[in-house]
């Protein structure tokens, strides 16, 4: 029974110190350079979510599709990446619109689309390129379909709340911030836009 209590403890311990979101920072507290990346995220939201919105009404894409979170993994490739229902035609739509809103400033570093598991079908061209034999290239030079399911990604893609900020230690080396704000399809929430970027 001690034995029992100790493990419960245990493991919820592991899950706030790893998985519990990250408090978001007071709108007060932001910097004038947060509220512009906030206001940036906002704007791009709403353009993804009109493109999502077209898809669906032409019929391109069925909502089951959109929140397809069966995730298969793509042969041979290293980072691990995977395929959905949608990322191939999501691929052809956003990405244009996350590039535009990347190259708005030159403090910013990416600027993606999440679902909810962390999940990003399509990445900024600038991290789109060919894939290649050597996995730390392909780390930093073609991020897009891959889990992004650390405690930053997963605290971004699930949270709920207007906007989060976040301080984060990229798998790339880069400490940079992080502001996400929540992206609902239909009335379900379906991920996030994270845009990450330095102060300076």
């Amino acid at each position: 029974m001690i034995h029992s209590s100790l493990r419960c403890l245990l493991i919820a311990a592991f899950l706030f110190l790893f998985l519990a979101p990250t408090i978001a920072v007071a709108e007060g507290d932001l910097t004038d350079f947060d509220r512009q990346v906030k206001k940036m995220a906002e704007t791009c939201r709403a353009e993804i979510i009109h493109e999502f919105e077209i898809l669906l009404s032409a019929k391109r894409l069925s909502i089951a599709q959109l929140f397809d979170t069966f995730y298969i993994p793509v042969p041979d490739t290293a980072p691990q990446k995977f395929a959905t229902q949608y990322d191939k035609i999501v691929d052809q739509t956003i990405r244009a619109i996350l590039d535009r809103y990347l190259v708005a400033d030159s403090r910013l570093l990416f600027v993606v689309a999440i679902d909810k598991n962390g999940y990003v079908p399509s990445h900024n061209s600038r991290y789109s390129k060919p894939l290649t034999d050597d996995p730390d290239y392909n780390a930093k030079n073609n991020r897009a379909k891959r889990m992004f399911n650390d405690r930053t990604g997963l605290a971004a893609a699930r949270n709920t709340a207007p906007y989060l900020r976040q301080k984060y230690s990229r798998d790339t080396g880069e400490e940079l911030f992080d502001l996400s704000v929540p992206i609902d399809v239909e009335g379900r929430h379906w991920g996030a836009i994270r845009i990450g970027y330095t102060q300076q």
